[in-house]
């Protein structure tokens, strides 16, 4: 038999799709995998449950719905102040995974650079190797994951075509500044670069600190590719709905991408979802309420554990630090953590391209009792773990 793929041997599983099935065997308290436990919206759901009688059951437009892509532009415009035309400027996807890969084969080829920042979300890397592409890794240093701006430019200066950004961060929970976000912007100008967004966490962000759109700042509207979904902001990452919006002449591009690669998003699911999309602000601001006091809940249990930890500025991740465990390797230390506190957490190396190992990745999208559960749980590490 013939090797299979080059590009795809190196591998792995998910790692974090892996600790939730660890959590699972040994009924843990799944703080990996970042889904919420809760309901969606009810308004939302009600309509799924209108649509389930009266349809929409056939394909869709590829490129989705034509009123999703319509109260969704308007949303967007509402938050952003970036008006963009729904046919032109809009494609729907499965998911933000579908989406950034949409937009990665639609801006690189093969022997391109990429810029990933790190920490990343594993998909980053994964889809700039399936893209043929090579990702250069720029460092955000912990504590504060600051980003040195000469070491930022050398990356571009190496040819970088696009730079992946994900705001606010998983896992580190990093907002980005105005002021990061111009000296990238800045450079992506300079350099005649895209910058590739990642912007589901949008809604999920924690005073004092603002989401700035990246679309927004001077020059970036025609380079910027959006990468969003709906799966955070409204509890549905089953539903696999996510979106690009970017200039007709890339939405163009990943239109056709998009074709080949899922043909379109779920038909009945795009119509229950347009509910969601046409909230008032009241349901933005509840959502950060909601998220405010369950990172309360779970940071200051932490802290009372005597846990060190970065205070997460957006999403709802928390990385804590393990060093004091003596473990020389993050994953053995969260398969233990998961059989002999009853608690499932994720290794940090996971989502670094440096030698970091002194970290693990907690999410807290979880109801009050579950949080206090796992807390409960974690108040034993100490006499359980060393």
């Amino acid at each position: 038999m013939k090797a299979l793929s080059n590009r795809t041997a190196n591998f792995t599983d998910s790692v974090i799709r892996r600790m939730t099935r660890i959590s699972n065997e040994y009924g843990a308290v799944n703080l990996s995998q970042g889904f919420p436990d809760f309901a969606p919206p009810k308004a939302i759901t009600d309509r799924l449950a209108e649509v389930a009688a009266e349809g929409p059951h056939q394909y869709a437009i590829t490129w989705g719905a034509q009123n999703f892509r319509e109260a969704l532009a308007k949303k967007q415009e509402h938050f952003s102040g970036i008006k963009a035309d729904p046919n032109s400027e809009i494609v729907v996807t499965c998911g933000s995974t579908e989406a950034m890969m949409a937009a990665m084969m639609s801006v690189t080829n093969p022997g391109d650079k990429v810029i990933v920042f790190s920490p990343f979300y594993e998909n980053y890397g994964a889809d700039t190797i399936l893209s043929g592409a090579e990702p250069i890794y720029v460092p955000l240093k912990p504590p504060a994951f600051e980003f040195d701006g000469e070491v930022l430019e050398a990356a571009f200066r190496e040819g970088a075509k696009a730079l992946v950004l994900c705001n606010p961060s998983n896992p580190s929970g990093k907002v980005f500044t105005r002021a990061e976000l111009k000296i990238i912007a800045d450079l992506a100008i300079k350099y005649d670069a895209y910058v590739i967004t990642d912007e589901v966490y949008e809604h999920i962000v924690y005073e004092p600190y603002k989401h700035t759109y990246m679309a927004a700042l001077p020059g970036m509207r025609e380079r910027t590719i959006e990468c969003s979904s709906l799966s955070k902001t409204y509890s549905i990452t089953g539903w696999r709905l996510g979106y690009v919006i970017a200039s007709p002449e890339i939405i163009d591009r990943v239109k056709k991408v998009h074709d080949f690669l899922t043909v379109g998003a779920a038909a009945p699911l795009m119509e229950a979802a347009v509910v969601g999309l046409r909230f008032g602000d009241d349901y933005y601001q509840d959502l950060k309420n909601h998220y405010t006091h369950m990172r309360s809940v779970f940071l200051s249990g932490l802290k009372n554990i005597g846990l060190k930890l970065t205070e997460p500025q957006g999403a709802y991740y928390v990385l804590v630090d393990i060093s004091e465990f003596g473990y020389s390797s993050d994953l053995k230390f969260c398969e233990d953590l998961a059989r002999k506190v009853g608690v499932g957490a994720v290794p940090g190396s996971s989502f670094f391209q440096e030698d970091i190992s002194h970290l693990i990745r907690f999410h807290f999208a979880k109801t009050d009792e579950l949080l206090l559960k796992a807390l409960d749980n974690l108040s034993e590490i100490r006499r359980k773990m060393k």
